[in-house]
């Protein structure tokens, strides 16, 4: 983990914030057992996000997705890791207004976090595509567990359910990165943690909130091509990392 300097330095700046905004991305889930995208280990290294993860993939099979969603959801059984109870904790402790996230794990709700905006939405909901019906992800995932992917279908008899996450193809909700936007330019002190910022148009976020005189730290294990415009660069396990920060935060408050 990173030196106590750096840890301090963030304390120092996230105890001032009077409008705190936490970005976060895979990084974070992955402490949670929820595989990575890209990277040596990454999701795509064994599946075609063209096949698996985008509108035009799922109209030609759809059953290809639901095979990818069962390996990256229902198998793993991910529960909140301390990177999500202490960005819950911050906001608790009213530093942080809002949580804009890439993941669709709804881990950050389960954690405690009140305001969440999901950039590329989750799995709580599934849409028919063709009547519209919808369905609560509880009704859909029993089906996944039993490995009865040929039963998800909607009672209009179509098999085009789909969960209400951006895929490829697909613009992200515009009511969603709006607020974000706007958010981004409210922020006083941004918080990035877990994420590459290699994903657009969220991963100018923090040069947003840089424009409108905030405060950037990030907390990623690796190196990240926008590094130089942070004012505090941690590197280390989220998990590891934030629980220490709000630990310090509050001996400063």
């Amino acid at each position: 983990m990173e030196s106590f300097d750096e840890i301090e330095k963030a304390a120092k700046i996230i105890a001032k914030a009077k409008h705190g905004v936490v970005f976060t991305g895979a990084g974070v889930s992955a402490e949670s057992g929820i595989p990575t995208f890209r990277g040596n280990d990454g999701l795509w290294r064994r599946w075609d996000p063209d096949e698996v993860a985008s509108i035009y993939g799922f109209r030609r099979n759809p059953r290809k997705f639901w095979e990818f969603s069962r390996e990256l959801i229902v198998k793993v059984k991910a529960q909140p890791n301390p990177a999500h109870y202490a960005i819950a904790e911050l906001e608790k402790m009213g530093l942080v207004k809002a949580v804009i996230t890439q993941n669709i794990d709804m881990l950050h709700q389960r954690a405690g976090s009140k305001r969440v905006l999901e950039l590329h939405g989750s799995m709580q909901y599934v849409d028919c595509l063709d009547c519209g019906k919808t369905y609560k992800w509880e009704e859909i995932e029993r089906f996944l567990e039993k490995g009865e992917i040929d039963k998800i279908r909607c009672e209009c008899g179509s098999i085009y359910l789909k969960p209400r996450v951006v895929f490829f193809g697909e613009p992200l909700p515009s009511n969603v990165l709006s607020e974000a936007m706007e958010e981004s330019r409210r922020a006083d002190v941004f918080i990035v943690v877990g994420s590459s910022l290699v994903v657009y148009p969220a991963a100018y976020l923090p040069v947003i909130a840089k424009e409108h005189g905030a405060k950037l730290i990030i907390v990623n294990l690796e190196p990240t091509m926008k590094d130089h415009i942070f004012d505090v660069v941690i590197r280390g396990k989220a998990g590891e990392v934030m629980p220490e920060i709000v630990k310090r935060v509050k001996t400063l408050i």
